[in-house]
């Protein structure tokens, strides 16, 4: 029997590949799965397992029996309950707003003809709105690491499951932050897109103009192939766009890495000493990747949150549900009612007032990030008990949104990622912003700091895997002409190696990790500080695969970097394991002689682990 708890999507990819079969493994996966737990609505029975396996073998037909055509075959998700999946009522944890979806969600049947399987619908502050995860008939959803803190909202339910290694992603939706902060609260990546690269179609609106699909998962590598898939085109969704980020206009919504972030001046903050205190003690480090910070006040954006729900905006909460409310007023939470019926204190001049204030407030938004590439803000400010939100629901709410609510309204991408824990134990987590399409500048920035911060995997005990940055197929290759060189590296430059900083102060971008052909040996070069390796390249039958890391820069850095590459070491050419040769760290062979062969270890940091344990 297998413990699936924690698995990454490479996790089960290599189970599949070894033999084990989906009408194995999920049946056991859900046998875990309690049907009280308040972070599920839905789970599915053997009849709704047998017919989801059924499909799945359908898909891969269609894909010529080859799981490997299935980037997600098997792999077991949940969604929030706001998103249609055939087979489970869509309900907004609203059980009389219930309905039988008739056909999936765009969203979810792209994640099923990639083979992924859907095991259930998860539980969320009703109709999508709150930031609590207390607001729902089902139950209040609490955090995985105390159960008298709140999970954070409104992806409660996907959030938790996710959390606790039941799925290795889930969906959300995110307004006003709900895929950001429930992350953050919870030691997990939390992934909210460019507005309109995910189809809304299928999709319970709270805000329709605003609203995005987004993302759980417990590395930036799965939230970013989940990306992957649900990114496109979807004519049936009229906020649907595609794009890249913008030519001109201030740097946050220029394309290039990011280099520069704003972080929010002091007066900021809320009281809490414990976030205080880890948003500090996570400031430290980034510099160690390159990354200036830009102390800044954030008085425009925080007014722009501000338009959220004190302004027209919450009318598009009515436009969704509005008859509903009044047939049906009385299955409605109190708190979430009284929220969308306060929409009516705004009229069509009250809208178009809001409006001009909001372009009155992005143009100053631009103005003052126009020498920075993004932000970097704590993702929750607080982390209340459910008893204070219980108590004081409307002022606690507000508060998680103080970084997360103007989001959307300025049309920008973010990411939230695990940074540590406060001194209560509690996870602590930061969000990286940027302009709309700068998705996976994001996502490379966020791996390189994972990387040299390896927490644990969500609330599980399984270690963090080495963040590959988003998939290299995915990411924009440089057209003829562009003056970038791709480097291979194979020893201290690796992320989180002691000469990495070469990398990163020359603005490098990680691209991926893969591996050579299996041409290669390893070697330790006796008496080099820091531990520096040799590769050399042999016979295929005499070698074997060796990790890398490629990484791209600007051809004017190229030289600096090469210029501190000690002798014997030099740079020449490597073959990757798919074909393509890149430059890369190659060695003289005289000083292999006296080296100690380590290829039997893969790579260079599990021989350093090794190394430094005692046990090589």
């Amino acid at each position: 029997m297998f413990d699936t708890s924690g698995w990454t999507l490479n996790d089960w990819r290599v189970a599949y590949q070894q033999g084990a079969q989906p009408d194995e493994l999920l049946p056991q996966l859900l046998a875990r799965c309690a049907a009280d737990d308040p972070a599920w609505i839905a789970l599915l029975d053997q009849d709704g397992l047998d017919q989801a396996l059924t499909e799945l073998a359908a898909t891969l037909a269609q894909a010529g029996g080859d799981p490997a055509r299935l980037p997600l075959y098997g792999v077991p998700c949940a969604v929030k309950d706001n998103i249609d999946a055939r087979g489970f009522p869509t309900t907004a944890a609203c059980p009389e707003f219930a309905y039988q979806p008739t056909e999936d969600a765009t969203v979810v049947a792209k994640l099923k003809a990639a083979g992924a399987v859907v095991i259930g619908k998860t539980n969320l502050d009703q109709f999508a709105t709150g930031l609590v995860g207390t607001r729902s008939p089902y139950g209040a959803v609490a955090n995985t690491f105390d159960p008298e803190v709140i999970s954070g909202g409104s992806s409660s339910g996907s959030a938790s499951v996710v959390a606790r290694g039941l799925v290795p992603f889930a969906l959300g939706t995110d307004t006003a932050g709900s895929g950001r902060v429930p992350a953050g609260l919870n030691n997990l990546v939390g992934l909210k897109p460019t507005r309109g690269a995910f189809s809304m179609t299928g999709v319970v609106p709270a805000c329709r103009s605003l609203d995005c699909v987004s993302v759980f998962a417990l590395t930036v590598d799965d939230a970013a192939a989940v990306s992957a898939r649900l990114t496109g085109l979807d004519d049936r969704d009229v906020f649907s766009r595609t794009g890249t980020a913008a030519g001109d206009g201030p740097a946050i919504r220029r394309p290039g890495p990011i280099r520069r972030l704003a972080i929010p001046a002091p007066h900021h903050w809320l009281g809490d000493d414990a976030t205080v205190a880890a948003w500090q003690r996570s400031l430290a480090d980034w510099p160690q990747l390159g990354i200036e910070l830009v102390p800044m006040a954030f008085d425009p954006l925080l007014e722009l949150a501000e338009l959220l729900y004190q302004g027209p905006w919450v009318a598009e909460r009515h436009a969704a549900i509005g008859d509903f409310l009044q047939q049906q007023g009385e299955s409605v939470h109190p708190v979430v009612r009284g929220i969308i019926e306060s929409a009516s204190q705004f009229d069509a001049s009250a809208t178009f007032r809001a409006q001009y204030r909001r372009e009155e407030l992005l143009r100053r938004i631009d103005q003052a990030l126009a020498d920075v590439d993004g932000l970097l803000v704590p993702t929750a400010p607080i982390a209340p008990t459910i008893a204070a939100v219980q108590a004081d629901p409307l002022t606690l709410n507000s508060q998680l949104g103080t970084f997360t609510n103007f989001v959307n309204l300025a049309d920008f991408c973010a990411l939230a990622i695990p940074a540590g824990f406060r001194e209560d134990g509690l996870p602590f987590g930061v969000t990286l912003i940027s302009g709309a399409w700068k998705d996976q500048a994001l996502q490379t920035l966020a791996s390189q700091w994972l990387n040299r911060h390896p927490l644990p995997l969500g609330a599980t005990d399984r270690p963090r895997p080495l963040e590959t940055g988003p998939d290299s197929s995915q990411t924009a290759s440089p057209e003829p002409g562009d003056d970038t060189i791709t480097v291979a590296v194979v020893g201290a430059h690796l992320s989180g190696m002691p000469l990495n900083g070469q990398l990163t102060e020359r603005q490098a971008e990680l691209l991926e990790q893969t591996t050579t052909t299996p041409n290669y040996r390893l070697y330790a070069l006796p008496e080099t500080t820091p531990p520096k390796p040799g590769l050399r390249r042999v016979a295929r039958e005499d070698g074997a695969a060796i990790v890398v890391e490629v990484w791209r820069m600007q051809a004017n850095r190229f030289g600096s970097f090469v210029d501190l590459v000690p002798p014997p070491l030099g740079i020449g050419n490597v073959e990757l394991a798919d074909g393509r040769w890149v430059k890369g760290f190659i060695c003289e062979g005289y000083a292999l002689e006296q080296a100690r062969d380590v290829t039997a270890f893969g790579g260079w940091r599990p021989y350093i682990t090794a190394l430094t344990n005692g046990q090589a």
